[in-house]
């Protein structure tokens, strides 16, 4: 019982940080994206924040040999922690790196593809 409850509770982003809950949501994204060819989906992540977690700016990067990390950033642009995972990976190809600055609280745009029967990441904005 108790390890369904923790289940349960890690997808609701307790006990989570901020690449995992993306992670998730990229989860998510590629299983709404349609199975055929050409079919495109957006997924919108509002912040890797939750309360009183990474709640400045921040850089996400998502690179081509599958990790991704996540900086949460303080007032003088210094990183005050960091989160990194290959997850992700095994939902969508990324045939390049990309790299983000973003502002406390901006929205994280992933645009995925479906090509050749997988899932592609095409834009990060």
């Amino acid at each position: 019982m108790a390890a369904v409850f923790l289940t349960a509770m890690a997808g609701c982003g307790f006990g989570t940080d901020a690449a995992t809950r993306f992670a998730s949501d990229i989860e998510a994204g590629a299983n709404q994206l349609g199975s055929e060819d050409g079919a495109t989906h957006s997924i919108r992540h509002d912040t890797p924040s939750k309360s009183g977690e990474c709640a400045g700016p921040y850089k996400a990067q998502l690179d081509q040999v599958g990790a991704m990390i996540i900086w949460c950033e303080g007032t003088a642009a210094e990183a005050v922690s960091s989160h990194s995972m290959s997850y992700h990976a095994r939902f969508v190809d990324t045939p390049q790196t990309f790299l983000l600055d973003k502002a406390a609280g901006e929205t994280l745009t992933i645009e995925l593809e479906r090509r050749s029967g997988h899932a592609v990441i095409t834009d990060v904005h």
